[in-house]
């Protein structure tokens, strides 16, 4: 939930967490590599905890055929972090991960992208990632993060699965307590290498304003932007949207899903105490793709709502 008076400390690094279910699911901040690293601070709760589960409805897959097949997605995503300031300047982080996506499939054709001779259908992601963080004054804070992954649906194993990458990134505060950030992520993903610039971004428009990249990643994805209202102490409301991508292995000769879309989001979240919160998500997917590796074949994906809960603990 957004805070009333935001220190560089409160700032989650948008490099980790939602770009890709690949690693750019979880090393991309706002455009796409983001993965929300808490910055320790010596009045911070040094362990958190978060539980995420998402449902779409039914959506044709392959909407350009005559008789496509439908695709209903469930998920759920569990992360833990922990960090610890070495001194003033420098602090240390470390976090793990587990995702489980449910593809329900109903095949009314088979295709290379979905077939009943290839029935993958639920996807397995593991995480871990370790941070450290320096900041040199109270107005610049600088991250290098390294992470490793493995994401496999139940067709391919997890030692063929393995993704690594690194992020590295540098914020400023303002005076008045505004932010802006840039980075660079190294993703050595499935079967692909690539290094993606990122933008993060926190303003705070007025008292009960915000604008900033996404505050939960496990609904809406890191990538994009989200102004949201600070009712009281306790309540806050946002708006936004943002870029989602999934990437995992279906076969063990580096055969790979991608799976790319919009999505546009509201938020209720609420403050249940200064240690736990719960996010309520409402949101519309579109302008989907679902793309297969080898053969070279993409698929469009029929727009279709969305909704989420996310639950927080610190301690």
């Amino acid at each position: 939930m957004t805070r009333y008076n935001a220190k560089l400390d409160d700032v989650k690094v948008i490099g980790f967490k939602s770009l890709k279910l690949s690693l750019l699911s979880i090393m991309c901040a706002s455009g796409l590599l983001l993965s929300q690293q808490a910055i320790a601070a010596p009045d911070r709760s040094p362990f958190s905890f978060t539980v995420a589960r998402t449902s779409t409805a039914t959506a044709n897959v392959g909407a350009d055929n005559t008789n496509p097949n439908e695709l209903q997605r469930d998920a759920w995503k569990t992360s833990f972090s922990a960090s610890m300031p070495l001194n003033r300047q420098w602090s240390i982080g470390a976090n793990l991960g587990y995702d489980n996506l449910d593809y329900d499939w109903r095949i009314n054709q088979n295709t290379q992208l979905r077939s009943s001779a290839q029935p993958w259908s639920s996807i397995n992601q593991y995480s871990g990632g370790l941070s450290l963080s320096y900041r040199p004054d109270n107005h610049w804070m600088f991250l290098v993060a390294p992470k490793l992954q493995y994401a496999y649906a139940d067709t391919a194993s997890a030692s063929n699965a393995q993704s690594y990458g690194v992020v590295a990134s540098g914020m400023y505060r303002f005076d008045s307590g505004n932010m802006l950030g840039l980075g660079v992520a190294y993703l050595n993903d499935i079967s692909e290498v690539r290094t993606i610039p990122y933008l993060a971004v926190r303003w705070q428009i007025s008292d009960k304003w915000v604008l900033a990249n996404p505050f939960q990643a496990g609904f809406s994805g890191p990538a994009g932007l989200e102004l949201s209202y600070q009712y009281n102490r306790d309540l806050s409301f946002g708006v936004g949207s943002s870029r989602r991508t999934e990437r995992f292995l279906i076969a063990d000769d580096d055969q790979t899903i991608e799976v790319t879309e919009w999505v546009g989001f509201l938020r209720t979240g609420w403050q249940a105490t200064n240690n736990v919160s719960l996010n309520v998500y409402a949101g519309y997917y579109f302008g989907g793709e679902m793309e297969l590796s080898n053969p070279d074949l993409t698929d469009d994906i029929e727009n279709q709502a969305a909704f989420g809960l996310v639950f927080g603990v610190k301690f």
